[in-house]
Parts: C-alpha cells; sequence; structure tokens
C-alpha cells in the first residue's frame, strides 16, 4: 500500500487555502453590510434634515422645491414619521397597509430594533420622529452571510466526506492486498501438501487419513480462493441457493463441537440466484461462527430459507447473549468486535460480500437475550 504523505499535506494545505478564502469573503461581506447601513443612515438623516427645512420654509417656494427632490429621492427605504401629537405619515408603504394602525405599530417596533429612531428638532423642541427600516437591497445583503456561512458548513461537510471516504478507500486497498498477499504465502506450502499427500497414498497408509488431509488440502484451496477474491470483482454464476446454504451448514456442522445444535429448513426445494459460491460459503460460516462464539460455544444455531416476491432470504439464528439494538449498524464497520482477541473483520466482509459483490442485503433482523437472528437478502434469478 503506497501512502504519500506529500499529497496528505497538500490536501490540508488546500483545505485551509479554502476556508480561509471563505473567511475572507465572509469578513468582507460583513465590513460592505456595516459600510452600506452607515450610508443608509447618512441618507436618512440628509432626508430628516430636509424634512425640518419643509416645515420651516413653507413660504420660500425655491428651497421647497429643493427639499422635495431631496425627499422625493429615497424610493427605496420604508418610513414611518410621528410627530408630537401622534400623527402618522409613511413613505414607501403601499396605501393599504398605511391604513392599518396596528400593522403600523408593529413595523414602528421593528423599524426602531434594526436602526435608531430620527429625532427631527427645532429650537430644543420635537417636532417629529422618523422610523426607519432596512432597505430592500439591504435586507438582501443581511442574510448573504448567513448563506455563506452555511456554504462553508456545506464545503467542510463535502470535505469531512471526501477524506472519510478517502481513508476508508485506503483500508480496503490495504486489507485487500494483505488478502492476497496471504493467499499467495498459502500456494506454496498447500502445493507441497498435494505432493506429500500422494506420496502417503503411494506408502499404502490407511485411506481414511489420505482422504481426510486431502479435505483439509480442499479447504486450504478453498481459503486460497476465498483471499484472492477479496478487492477484485468476482464472477457470479447461476446456482442453486438452497443446495449452496446446506454445503456450508454440513461443513461446520460436522466441525463444530457436539454442544452446538446445529438445524437447517427451507421453505423451497431449490432456486437459482447469482452467487460465488466459495465467497457465499464464507459469509454463511462468519455468521454461524459468529453466533458459535456469542453462545461461547453452547446452544442452538438455526439456518433457515424463504422466499418473499422476488427475494430470498437467508436466517442464522443464534442462542447468543444478543447485540444492543445501538450497535446493529455499528457491528458491520470493520475493527469492531466484542472478542477481547478480534480483529472485527468478519461481518465488514460478510457485508461487503453480501453487498457489494451479490448486490444483496444484510441485517440485524432481531437481538435480545434470547439470541440473535441476521438476515441476508438476495434476488432471485427467476
Amino acid at each position: 500500500m503506497n501512502f504519500n504523505p506529500k499529497k496528505k499535506a497538500s490536501n490540508i494545505i488546500l483545505l485551509i487555502s479554502a476556508f480561509v478564502i471563505v473567511s475572507l469573503i465572509l469578513w468582507n461581506t460583513n465590513s460592505f453590510f456595516k459600510n452600506f447601513k452607515e450610508e443608509e443612515r447618512l441618507k436618512m438623516e440628509i432626508w430628516a434634515t430636509a424634512q425640518l427645512e419643509l416645515i420651516q420654509s413653507s413660504v420660500d417656494q425655491e428651497l421647497g422645491n429643493l427639499t422635495l427632490k431631496v425627499m422625493g429621492n429615497n424610493t427605496s427605504t420604508p418610513m414611518i414619521l410621528v410627530n408630537e401629537e401622534g400623527s402618522i405619515k409613511t413613505h414607501n408603504i403601499s396605501a393599504e397597509k398605511a391604513a392599518d394602525s396596528i400593522y403600523l405599530q408593529r413595523k414602528i417596533r421593528q423599524f426602531e430594533s434594526e436602526n435608531e429612531p430620527i429625532h427631527i428638532i427645532q429650537e430644543g423642541e420635537l417636532l417629529e420622529t422618523l422610523y426607519y427600516g432596512n432597505s430592500e437591497v439591504l435586507n438582501k445583503l443581511k442574510y448573504y452571510p448567513l448563506a455563506l456561512l452555511l456554504i462553508i458548513f456545506l464545503f467542510g461537510a463535502v470535505i469531512f466526506f471526501f477524506f472519510k471516504t478517502n481513508k476508508a478507500s485506503e483500508q480496503n486497498k490495504l486489507w485487500a492486498g494483505m488478502a492476497k498477499e496471504t493467499a499467495h504465502q498459502i500456494g506454496t506450502p498447500l502445493t507441497s501438501l498435494l505432493g506429500w499427500n500422494e506420496l502417503l497414498k503411494s506408502e499404502k497408509i490407511n485411506q481414511d487419513i489420505t482422504k481426510e488431509i486431502a479435505k483439509d488440502i480442499t479447504r486450504l484451496e478453498t481459503i486460497t480462493d476465498r483471499f484472492s477474491k477479496i478487492g477484485s470483482i468476482p464472477d457470479l454464476e447461476v446456482h442453486d441457493i438452497v443446495s449452496e446454504t446446506e454445503k456450508a451448514y454440513e461443513y461446520l456442522k460436522r466441525r463444530s463441537s457436539k454442544l452446538i445444535h446445529f438445524s437447517f429448513t427451507s421453505d423451497i426445494d431449490e432456486l437459482p440466484v447469482l452467487l460465488n459460491p466459495p465467497l457465499f460459503n464464507w459469509s454463511i460460516e462468519n455468521l454461524v461462527k459468529n453466533g458459535i462464539d456469542a453462545m461461547k460455544g453452547r446452544g442452538n444455531i438455526t439456518i433457515e430459507i424463504e422466499k418473499k416476491g422476488p427475494n430470498v432470504h437467508i436466517l442464522v439464528s443464534d442462542t447468543g447473549h444478543g447485540i444492543p439494538k445501538s450497535n446493529f449498524q455499528n457491528i458491520f464497520n470493520p475493527g469492531v468486535t466484542s472478542k477481547k482477541r478480534g480483529w472485527g473483520l468478519g461481518l465488514s466482509l460478510v457485508k461487503r460480500i453480501v453487498e457489494e459483490y451479490h448486490k444483496g442485503k444484510i441485517k440485524v433482523l432481531s437481538s435480545s437475550k434470547e439470541g440473535t437472528i441476521m438476515q441476508i437478502s438476495l434476488k432471485a434469478n427467476v
């Protein structure tokens, strides 16, 4: 496995640079928002001054026209003008809403929270109070930092999942490499064992002994074949799911303790399914062995096959101590195990074989102190 520290460092630098750029954009937007708000405040103060000039110069036509021109330039900022008697005038608010006193009172409170009111004073006497809200442009700009923060969050989430997926991919390559190397290492002594067994047969040794050795050699060949398939897409062919499951069942039954009671049931005689038999049998064996470990070598193991619609379900049950519901998904992750000396690879391999290679599903159907039922679901080839 080739781990590239330079590539990892460049990814970190790229991530930091991206966050710095986005942070600068956020800071710049916030500064722009404040400056724009100050600009609007200045315009409102000019408008208030024009309003005062209008009151003072009602006889001066020229000054009145200039004042009206200044006041008429504001067509975007909503305003409510309240005089000392409580009379209300509105600007840039629709006539229908301006006629609703409750709406205007609510707007006054809103404008007061957004911007400090401007008092129009003449010779120490309060004539009018100007309440104004944010313009439409400012309102849109106000939510821009929130949108940018959301973008930062989504960007961070994408980067996080990218690194997580990349790490998982590297781990998968590592395990696949180890599996293939194991298969390669087993191959050499296995060839030697085949030769020695043939030699023993020629020496007229008890045939039962050589037959059992041949069975174990065949078993080692199967294991080698399984490990060699990890990390590559295996070939799937049509096989009878019932007979293939029963083969795995019989093998385990013969080689397990007499304290384990095995049972096998099926509601169908045969059913064609696209399978890779060595890998499928490996999945069944892993589930059964996990069940035996959960029962501490004493209890009942049941394998059931049932067809429901287009799918066939293989149920592997044990009478072990059960799995907490919170761990129903976690147990399929690499490294998760309840065994003191376990590697936590068995169920993760089963999940990969079932879901990635056979396009099926595996899950904990149920679990309690009385036992656990694991379910493999595959699509029937009919």
